[in-house]
């Protein structure tokens, strides 16, 4: 087969199977760049040897082979991050706890705003609408949902700032020394 021919037949088969190379290595690897770089690496190792493949309806199999090897070889070659000590670390689990008593605290807050108010904050806050949108589906003019916005955050940042919430059984519950660590994140939300 000329050299010409070979090529041709390589950017055929690369040009029809491509998508499907790529689906196969999007199962070797988890992310999308590396995956490509996976399926170039292994046309790149395939190309010179096209030739000694002689039944091409086999080539897939081929480079899902070319692409393991690759990967293992990655794999292989990975820098590892550890690094003995003679004293462990402390081990510290985030199992979420903390982001939910946040969370609950700042409903807590909320609920000292008047509605229209709280309106505006979870429409900008926590729904990220731009202050075009949520004028428009609170059907008020941009500048009072700026002054309401204004408004509201100072009165929750006061509400964070006066002391803790004791997740009682009602908002004015206050206990004062109980604050938890990450107070001043949860108040740098409201600002």
């Amino acid at each position: 087969m000329a050299v010409n021919a070979q090529v041709l037949d390589f950017e055929e088969y690369v040009r029809t199977r491509q998508d499907a190379l790529l689906r196969s290595a999007r199962r070797l690897v988890p992310d999308p760049i590396d995956a490509q770089d996976l399926v170039q690496t292994a046309l790149a190792r395939t190309y010179p040897r096209w030739q000694a493949i002689a039944d091409k309806g086999l080539a897939d199999a081929y480079m899902r082979r070319v692409m393991i090897n690759t990967r293992t070889e990655w794999w292989r070659a990975r820098k590892l991050e550890e690094v003995p000590t003679p004293e462990l670390p402390d081990a510290c689990v985030d199992d979420g706890s903390e982001q939910r008593a946040d969370r609950e605290m700042l409903r807590d807050a909320l609920r000292v705003l008047a509605p229209k108010q709280r309106q505006v904050v979870v429409l900008r806050h926590y729904r990220q609408l731009s202050t075009e949108e949520t004028a428009h589906a609170l059907g008020m003019s941009v500048g009072t949902v700026k002054s309401t916005l204004h408004r509201a955050l100072a009165r929750l940042r006061a509400e964070l700032e006066a002391g803790c919430y004791g997740y009682g059984p009602a908002i004015g519950t206050r206990r004062a020394g109980q604050c938890r660590t990450g107070m001043e994140d949860v108040c740098a939300v409201a600002a």
